[in-house]
């Protein structure tokens, strides 16, 4: 049997030599492979190689992963590809902008206003297919809901795999938003690069340094967006947006802890309460439990005392 892994894209050959490879381990005669057929293992994900140059051969249920993916991934290049190539969707656009231009279609080419968050939605659809060098995005909020992930994680991924370059800054909160760290953790993984800010951020999309959108109300996003294209505006918030980003902090990895939620309140009525007493009593513990946290948090800070505790609490954002 040496073909049955066709349809995903390996040669008989390539099958037969990963089957050899799974034997190995268990075969007391050594198997002789060349390097480059071990090279094209590893490039199809069917091996892996150490530090040291052994090689080995993936597991079957990952083996097959891996297949599946890299089919799915050429396929869709192979689909994208032709979807450019025959100018699909300018095509489709052309239908919308063939409309007769109404009395106000000169005052709009440049500042337009787009009502409702489906309007706005359509907007970075049309100017996301067509970015080619960068997307620079905010979220005061640092939380995104998982109707917004969901909306947005294919319009990302779609900028990454073309080689856009794609910037985002998230409000300190996103710490806290264990759905919404993990969304951002896995763009970073994918080549996006993610910030957080501990300051006030402003709500921008700019799209290749030549469209933006800001919302009309940012106090209600949900009333819509202003679609600006006027060059001198769009290079003030580009100018915005990297002030913001220089003052913003690398997302933090997955290695770095963050405070529960009894320890984000400890910290907060530590700054408050001048006896453990008063500070338990607030949080609805009993003092030992108070003192117990607190110990914790102290420890994981490295302070030696809870002056201190709240100083570093204070830097690594979270008190924010």
């Amino acid at each position: 049997m040496g073909d049955l892994l066709g349809f995903l894209g390996v040669t008989g050959e390539e099958e037969r030599s990963y089957r050899a490879l799974l034997r190995r381990e268990s075969c007391s005669a050594a198997l002789d492979f060349e390097e480059l057929e071990l090279e094209r293992l590893v490039a199809l994900g069917l091996a892996t190689r150490s530090a040291r140059g052994l090689v080995r051969a993936v597991p079957p249920p990952r083996a097959v992963d891996a297949l599946i993916d890299g089919r799915l991934r050429r396929l869709r290049e192979e689909l994208e590809g032709e979807v450019a190539r025959r100018s699909v969707i300018e095509s489709l656009f052309l239908e919308r902008w063939s409309l007769p231009a109404s009395p106000r279609a000169d005052g709009e080419r440049t500042i337009a206003r787009l009502r409702g968050i489906e309007a706005v939605r359509e907007a970075i659809d049309e100017l996301t297919f067509f970015a080619r060098t960068e997307d620079l995005t905010t979220e005061p909020t640092g939380v995104l809901t998982e109707e917004s992930i969901a909306v947005s994680h294919p319009i990302n991924m779609r900028l990454l795999r073309r080689g856009v370059r794609v910037r985002m800054i998230m409000g300190a909160a996103i710490i806290q938003d264990q759905s919404t760290l993990a969304y951002m953790r896995d763009l970073v993984r994918h080549g996006a690069e993610v910030r957080v800010s501990r300051q006030p951020v402003e709500r921008v999309i700019i799209v290749d340094r030549s469209a933006a959108l800001t919302p009309i109300d940012p106090a209600d996003t949900s009333l819509g967006a202003l679609l600006v294209r006027e060059h001198g505006l769009v290079a003030t918030l580009v100018t915005l947006f990297e002030r913001m980003w220089e003052a913003a902090e690398e997302l933090p990895g997955e290695d770095v802890d963050v405070p529960s939620a009894i320890e984000r309140e400890i910290l907060a009525v530590l700054r408050e309460a001048d006896k453990d007493e008063t500070a338990a009593r607030r949080l609805g513990v009993s003092v030992r439990t108070y003192r117990k946290h607190l110990a914790t948090i102290m420890r994981r800070l490295g302070a030696a005392n809870r002056v201190e505790a709240a100083l570093l609490a204070y830097e690594k954002g979270w008190l924010n």
